[in-house]
């Protein structure tokens, strides 16, 4: 079975910055959507920034602007740049694979269309 993996969730004061990262298996990115998607204790699980195979990007309302989605598939790693972040920001974070028709756009809201899930790392923003 195909696992992702993330890295870099940690403990960071409100207004810092973190790069999260996960591994992504070569062959899925030229088919394959992308996404980052978290879970806040007692909340859903939501998506809040996606890529699909051609590149394009979607973000949530709540981190439109403070950050960004991207791949390099020489490194086979998917990352979420998080710039000023905020107390609300603290969440489980996962990455996922799947989504194979669907836009950026689309997928953001579809979360059952990915198959391919990380075991999620933890940020913890203070205030």
């Amino acid at each position: 079975e195909v696992q992702l993996l993330e890295s870099g969730g940690v403990s960071v004061q409100a207004g810092g910055s973190l790069r999260l990262s996960c591994a992504v298996p070569g062959y899925m990115y030229s088919v394959y959507g992308m996404g980052w998607f978290r879970q806040a204790p007692g909340k859903e699980r939501e998506g809040i920034a996606t890529i699909d195979s051609n590149g394009r990007t979607a973000y949530a309302d709540s981190v439109k602007g403070r950050f960004t989605i991207s791949k390099d598939n020489a490194k086979n790693t998917l990352y979420l740049q998080m710039n000023s972040l905020k107390f609300e920001d603290t969440a489980t974070y996962y990455c996922a694979a799947g989504a194979v028709y669907l836009t950026a756009v689309q997928a953001l809201d579809r979360m059952g269309e990915f198959g391919y899930w990380g075991q999620g790392t933890q940020v913890t923003v203070s205030s």
